[in-house]
């Protein structure tokens, strides 16, 4: 749910329900990598509640249009990380050395 001015849309606030510190401060931390956000934070309104608050402020970009590319591009750091872990694991089952395990093989 977008909380925000009919009039700007440069800021708003995003309730998304289910989710915790996990999303939450990934979903920050890519955004503030962003030249495009002026400000970037989240609340959780109660601990005891399942929903996060992402305030999102933009230099002029819709702030709906920047949330939803940082959200895509977490999702691709987080397959890259998926991706190198099980070559990771897969080496670890073939039992080779450390030095021998290619870390940037795709």
């Amino acid at each position: 749910m977008e909380h925000g001015s009919v009039t700007d849309s440069t800021a708003s606030t995003f309730s998304i329900m289910e989710e915790d510190h996990t999303l939450a401060n990934s979903a920050r931390f890519v955004l503030n990598q962003d030249p495009r956000v002026a400000f970037c934070g989240y609340s959780i309104p109660h601990p005891a509640d399942k929903k996060i608050n992402i305030r999102v402020q933009t230099t002029g970009d819709p702030a709906k249009d920047v949330l939803k590319d940082a959200l895509q591009d977490l999702m691709v750091m987080c397959q890259h990380v998926r991706g190198i872990f099980d070559i990771a694991v897969a080496n670890h089952r073939a039992k080779k050395p450390a030095e021998q395990i290619d870390v940037d093989q795709k």
